[in-house]
């Protein structure tokens, strides 16, 4: 077939040879569009509409989408022809990275693993762990998103993840995110190599802790031996106002995971910051040198993307721009919706923002819910992105372990014209959901749609 036609046809040919349930599914939600070009926080289609991403592609595109500095850098990098994946050399962009990591993360965070994904860089905490302590047990929080490798499924409850992948690791355990009696009871058996936590429930719903609770944590883990793992895959790299999530807690892990916004989402790279001695019980001689590594692990263009995006990120003083903004998002989140009765919770950190739904009490509003919740939980929530979506060009998305908050993200680099665009989106489509019948109506031919695929 000509490269012509291959182009013409690409959309088929996901469809066919990549994955056919996932392009029904934008069909059906009214969200299969081709996008021509993304520029910080805009989106352009190939019909001319302009999309507000509020989404960030799950916290990935932290310094927007396609930021200059970082595009300028991977081009120097690939017109230098230097050695991008030797494998039997010293990386000496992988130094400089790991350096500027470890400066930022402080905490006796001192040594770095590059690896190419948030999942993979769960597994080798998982490794790290085991090997440092000896122990095989790993201890997590309900309603956790770790990753959908083996290992990572291991370390979360909800099976709709897991279901029909066979036996996971064995020997792990949940503790309720926030109960800190449950987990010094699990921790007090002193079977388990590691606690690991996200500081705030990201795909949970936005769950913040109190300082006190990670504290705390943190304190239990080091009293029973145990190791505490944060998984900063979202909450990291300014996300919510401070470079680690954990310096707003006043917390200090021993293996820190970052990945997505690293290389300004153009670039797959993944690094896990740990202690030395948690490094040293897994390189512990020469001849382990290798004994735990990853193919692109360390690669020129993913060294180079990370040094630019943490270049980007510091010169253009973006945690302190995410933390005034989010503050902005919220305040004006709460009040302009306040008074819909199916908001329940406006919260987050950063922006990293959730907004809580809850099934309404007036009878017109709950038949219609109810009938949305039996079809299937989060209907809801998906008619909210659709309406977004289609009536005013933005994307968003609902947390993917609790159907009822929608996930508000957008890159930092957004601005308080886009965050009011975005606010007053929302207040339109909640004000129609709240006294449109057609609203509810309109979207039960898309769950017929869904049912008959």
């Amino acid at each position: 077939m000509p490269v012509s036609t291959i182009a013409e046809n690409s959309l088929a040919l996901y469809g066919e040879h990549v994955n056919p349930q996932w392009v029904k599914l934008l069909d059906v939600l009214e969200m299969n569009v081709r996008y021509e070009r993304c520029s910080g926080v805009e989106l352009f289609t190939s019909d001319g509409a302009r999309i507000l991403d509020f989404l960030s592609g799950y916290c990935v595109h932290n310094t927007g989408h396609n930021h200059p500095k970082i595009l300028d850098a991977l081009k120097d990098e690939l017109d230098r022809s230097g050695p991008g994946m030797l494998q039997s050399h010293i990386p000496e962009r992988a130094g400089e990275l790991a350096f500027e990591l470890c400066r930022l993360a402080g905490g006796g965070l001192n040594k770095v693993f590059f690896c190419s994904s948030g999942s993979e860089g769960v597994e080798t905490a998982i490794k790290f762990s085991r090997a440092h302590t000896g122990r095989e047990g790993l201890l997590y929080a309900e309603g956790a998103f770790h990753g959908l490798t083996c290992g990572a499924l291991s370390l979360m409850d909800n099976t709709f993840w897991s279901e029909g992948f066979g036996p996971l690791l064995q020997g792990n355990e949940a503790v309720p995110f926030g109960d800190l009696d449950k987990l010094a009871a699990k921790l007090a058996t002193r079977k388990f190599a590691a606690f690991i936590i996200e500081p705030i429930q990201s795909e949970g719903g936005i769950k913040v802790p109190s300082a006190e609770y990670l504290q705390k944590a943190q304190q239990l883990c080091k009293k029973y031996g145990s190791l505490l793992v944060l998984d900063e895959v979202q909450t990291g790299m300014y996300r919510t106002g401070t470079f680690l999530a954990a310096h707003q807690f006043d917390v200090e892990a021993d293996i820190v995971i970052l990945a997505k916004a690293l290389s300004g989402g153009i670039v797959p790279v993944g690094a896990v910051l740990m202690k030395d001695a948690v490094y040293e019980s897994v390189y512990s001689s020469v001849k382990r040198a290798i004994v735990h590594t990853s193919t692109f692990s360390e690669n020129g263009l993913a060294m180079r993307a990370g040094l630019a995006t943490l270049e980007v990120l510091q010169k253009e003083n973006l945690g302190e721009r995410c933390t005034a903004s989010g503050e902005y998002l919220r305040a004006q989140l709460r009040q302009r919706l306040s008074s819909f009765e199916m908001v329940s919770d406006i919260r987050g950190a950063g922006l990293l923002c959730g907004i809580e739904f809850r099934p309404p009490k007036k009878l017109g509003l709950r038949i219609p819910f109810e009938t949305f919740h039996r079809i299937h939980p989060g209907m809801f929530g998906q008619v909210l992105v659709m309406r977004l979506f289609r009536d005013h060009n933005v994307l968003t998305q609902v947390c993917g372990n609790n159907f009822m908050v929608l996930k508000v993200a957008p890159p930092l680099v957004a601005t308080q014209a886009q965050i009011d665009e975005f606010v007053l989106a929302i207040e339109e489509v909640l004000e129609r959901a709240h006294t449109s019948p057609a609203f509810w109506s309109e979207p039960l031919g898309m769950a017929r749609r869904v049912l008959n695929l």
